[in-house]
């Protein structure tokens, strides 16, 4: 069984097939937590992954990564002083365990204590204006001696002055390419300064290029990981405001650091103040929005750890299949009206689902939402 028990670690064997099933084309951390908890193993999971993406309506045979390949990655990471760390294993990150579809396996630099702390994200606009560098930089420093780490991505600007200004109480950052990627490239130094004393986290392969698609799965791990997120700096379509709806969609606190109205980098954050965000002018404000919260367990179904009944029902047949089908669109529709349409058991849904999901038909919105994805 691949499925572990908190606090123990997985095989060398199960990571190995844990870091194959994540690394194969359309196995995101959804289907892949769908897998293991319908055929017990990803090593099971990997023996009965052609089939499914076939019965899904895929036009080729999927390429599942040899065990040469994600060898040849373990020891990248080695030589690299990095580590794979799985979900339900004593060092994954907490907070990231109750987000919805978390990462089954991270890329992991740093010794890993930081994650004990309560964790607070701080972004914003890689333009930023002095100001703007001064307030993270003054947050990151009060929220570190206020026992808090320091979340960030890692980018230019806003960024750059939390990880710096938290790096002697604890800072995480999170990279959207592998982790011997580092970008931009000028903050490598302090990616390893970081690693020193804190943790950098990817849940990309090593050697991965970061994408511009992969900087808002970055912004996800960025929400997920923290307690609240606090925007500093933003323009009307930045990434940063990315994070700050992945935050909401979370349940996380989100925060904004007013501006001048002249200014365009606080066009996103004054934004954010009138759509609900609290507002930030000291440190104080964030401590007391956060301080009822620590220690709260976020809900999440969609834990590995626990039990699923998509193992005790029958395969759905080729008419319960068209059924799903049928009832999907372009438009996101929630599982359980589907469920509720077709009238079909649930773990008959999620597996014809699963199949969609695997074949690259099915795009996964938040909030257990799904969507058909046509080809043109």
């Amino acid at each position: 069984m691949s499925r572990p028990v908190v606090g123990l670690r997985l095989s060398d064997r199960q990571r190995l097939n844990w870091l194959r099933l994540i690394r194969t084309p359309n196995v995101g951390p959804a289907s892949f937590r769908d897998l293991v908890n319908r055929f017990g193993s990803a090593e099971a999971a990997l023996e009965i992954l052609p089939e499914l993406t076939l019965s899904g309506g895929a036009t080729r045979m999927v390429r599942i990564p040899a065990v040469a390949e994600i060898e040849a990655e373990m020891q990248a990471a080695r030589r690299a002083g990095a580590r794979f760390v799985c979900i339900g294993e004593p060092d994954y990150p907490p907070l990231l365990k109750h987000m919805d579809n978390p990462p089954p396996v991270l890329a992991m630099k740093g010794p890993g204590a930081v994650f004990a702390l309560p964790t607070v994200a701080i972004v914003g606009a890689r333009n930023a204006s002095i100001a703007g560098i001064k307030m993270a930089r003054m947050l990151a420093a009060e929220l570190g001696r206020e026992g808090y780490a320091v979340v960030s991505g890692l980018a230019r600007g806003i960024d750059t002055a939390a990880h710096q200004s938290s790096l002697p109480t604890g800072t995480i950052a999170v990279l959207a390419g592998g982790l011997d990627q580092v970008y931009p490239p000028e903050n490598a130094g302090l990616s390893d300064e970081i690693a020193e004393r804190g943790a950098v986290i990817s849940e990309m392969p090593f050697g991965w290029q970061p994408r511009a698609q992969d900087f808002p799965r970055r912004n996800r791990l960025v929400a997920g990981l923290a307690y609240g997120l606090v925007v500093v700096e933003a323009a009307e379509r930045s990434g940063s405001l990315i994070s700050a709806r992945l935050a909401t969609e979370m349940g996380r606190l989100v925060f904004a650091v007013p501006g001048s109205p002249l200014d365009p980098r606080a066009r996103g954050t004054n934004g954010l103040i009138k759509d609900g965000a609290t507002l930030v002018t000291e440190t104080a404000d964030i401590l007391n929005a956060l301080k009822p919260l620590i220690g709260t367990r976020f809900r999440s179904n969609t834990s590995l750890e626990e039990p699923s009944d998509l193992s005790a029902t029958p395969p759905p047949s080729e008419n319960e299949r068209e059924r799903v089908i049928e009832s999907l669109g372009q438009a996101p529709v929630n599982i359980d009206e589907i469920i509720r349409h077709t009238g079909l058991h649930p773990a008959q849904v999620a597996m014809v689902l699963l199949e969609l999901d695997l074949a690259g038909r099915l795009e996964r919105h938040a909030g257990g939402f799904v969507s058909l994805i046509f080809s043109h």
